[in-house]
């Protein structure tokens, strides 16, 4: 097989700058992850192994050692809802950094969101061209391209418009427009950036709709990382009493959820039956295990104890663990802070506005996120063990916040 000389050729003279991702790249789009030779796999592990002996500039190293550890996820056992969808390999924002960051933090998001909707729009245009032979099964015909094509423009657009790349949008068919932005954002990324938008992508089986489907799980934890950004900004601005500046990360945070909507309107494009023939191989990833989104709630306010010892947090222990040393939250800093009398009526009631415009878009979220399940996956069961759309079901009503929250919100049953 190929991709053995290549690795083989390459262990002579192990250069993490030369490795022949290509070769390993197109083996797993040819059979999916589920189904990798154990040939490969077994080359694979023998290059993790010599990683402690390679030389070379530390970047290099790190992103080979996160791309096998990717690959390698499910002989190794490993295999869980940031393994699926590559998230080491995208190198998002750590909600360890520095609050100090967050101003930085939309930036860095709004390249990676254009970068994985420009490339999901890439593949359906390459597949429509019949300029690729990856994940064949069940290709969309042109009309369901078209409103993919619509709702990835509705995504990106905002994000080209902050990165001065949306003047280069000229065209008016969605078809050509996509076309554009998909030139348009490729030319702007670097080197890296494309190396590891293309390391970020290893389907589990060889359906045409799981590359979309993967891209936009990515773009929406990219999405929950800069809430979390915007949500600790705020959550410190109101321990120092600053209230225009919380109300300026938590409305930036609520025009962040909102525009990740039409990812929504894209994922809903995808065909029942090859979503539910993709999944069968994805047991033991779910997105109960979301640190992301995980993260975003606990930020918002303590979660109940039923909710704080739910599965749903134990399938993230490090947000659990910081759960249970205290970790601050806006509902608790408003709190205080208004209790504080530092500030006026005014400035009160303008950070409890933000936040109640912030609730209400992630109420919206959670409602159509549980519509979207229903119509893909009806009473079954979810994958990673989990209830499925009840489970979404009981928890899309948990209230936001308590100490500023929409009407609706202050009188619903917690669950």
């Amino acid at each position: 097989m190929m991709f053995t000389a290549e690795l083989a050729s390459w262990a002579r003279e192990p250069d993490p700058g030369r490795f022949p991702y290509d070769a390993v790249v197109r083996e797993y789009h040819r059979v999916g992850k589920h189904f990798v030779p154990a040939e490969l796999l077994q080359e694979l592990t023998r290059v993790r192994d010599m990683l402690p002996a390679v030389h070379g500039p530390w970047p290099e190293i790190r992103a080979l050692a996160s791309f096998l550890d990717t690959a390698l996820d499910k002989p190794d056992g490993r295999y869980d809802y940031p393994t699926y969808l590559a998230l080491p390999v995208l190198e998002l924002p750590s909600a360890d950094d520095p609050v100090s960051t967050a101003p930085f933090a939309r930036p860095r998001c709004d390249r990676l969101i254009a970068q994985l909707v420009a490339d999901a729009l890439d593949f359906e245009l390459a597949a429509l061209d019949g300029l690729s032979v990856r994940l064949p099964e069940m290709r969309p015909g042109e009309d369901l391209v078209v409103k993919r094509c619509k709702h990835g423009l509705r995504a990106v657009l905002p994000a080209l418009g902050r990165m001065a790349l949306d003047r280069g949008v000229t065209a008016t068919g969605h078809i050509d427009r996509a076309r554009q932005v998909r030139t348009l954002v490729r030319a702007d990324m670097s080197v890296a950036e494309r190396r590891a938008v293309q390391l970020s992508i290893l389907p589990v089986y060889v359906s045409h709709d799981e590359y979309l489907f993967l891209r936009v799980l990515q773009s929406f934890e990219t999405t929950f990382v800069l809430l979390a950004m915007d949500l600790r900004a705020a959550i410190e601005a109101l321990a120092g009493r600053r209230a225009e500046e919380a109300v300026h990360f938590i409305r930036g945070a609520e025009e962040a959820l909102r525009e990740s909507a039409p990812l929504f309107s894209m994922l809903a494009t995808m065909q029942i039956g090859s979503f539910r023939t993709f999944r069968e191989f994805t047991e033991g990833a779910s997105a109960i295990q979301s640190r992301g989104y995980k993260l975003v709630e606990a930020l918002c306010r303590t979660p109940d104890k039923e909710r704080a010892e739910s599965p749903a947090f134990h399938s993230v222990p490090e947000i659990h663990a910081r759960l249970a040393g205290g970790h601050p939250n806006l509902d608790d800093a408003y709190r205080e802070a208004r209790e504080s009398g530092a500030l006026d009526a005014e400035a009160a009631a303008a950070v409890e506005s933000a936040m109640t415009g912030f609730a209400q878009a992630l109420q919206r979220w959670r409602g159509t996120h549980y519509r979207l399940a229903v119509r893909m996956l009806g009473e079954a069961t979810g994958t990673g063990y989990t209830e499925g759309t009840p489970y979404l079901d009981s928890v899309r009503d948990i209230p936001v916040f308590h100490h500023a929250a929409p009407a609706a919100d202050r009188t619903v049953r917690t669950r």
